[in-house]
């Protein structure tokens, strides 16, 4: 079975300063990430495809009123490091989430091979082709 485990340090408080036009839409993405990760820890498919939705939603958002920010008199450090901090969790939750996909398309291999495997068929040979038309012989 795999393992969906999210370390515990990349669990961000989500506290808002008031007065920060910036701070909301990064709020948002933490959220999203702690709700996400909640959610791939207790393997809940539905809650999963919720969160990833609104984790996209809220990350589209925050990168245009930083982008934004940026070209009119930039961002606080603190703020722009907070976000580097949500690019890397979102890049570990990908990178965890590919790790699992593949694990997990490796037993559907084995417990349910495809048609052409070189092993024996229904009528009990090999249905191993060579490019002569016929079967191999040592």
């Amino acid at each position: 079975m795999v393992s969906m485990q999210q370390p515990a340090s990349t669990v961000v408080p989500v506290v808002a300063p008031a007065g920060l036009p910036l701070e909301q839409p990064l709020l948002a993405v933490e959220t999203c990430l702690n709700e996400l990760g909640e959610a791939l820890i207790g393997r809940d498919s539905a809650a999963i495809e919720a969160r990833a939705s609104e984790l996209q939603r809220a990350l589209a958002d925050a990168i245009g009123t930083f982008r934004d920010a940026a070209h009119s008199g930039g961002v606080p450090a603190g703020l722009r490091s907070r976000l580097m901090l949500a690019g890397g969790r979102v890049a570990a939750q990908r990178e965890a989430l590919a790790r699992a996909t593949a694990a997990l398309d490796r037993a559907m291999d084995v417990l349910m091979p495809s048609a052409n495997t070189g092993l024996y068929s229904s009528r009990g040979k090999n249905e191993r082709k060579s490019p002569w038309g016929g079967s191999i012989q040592a």
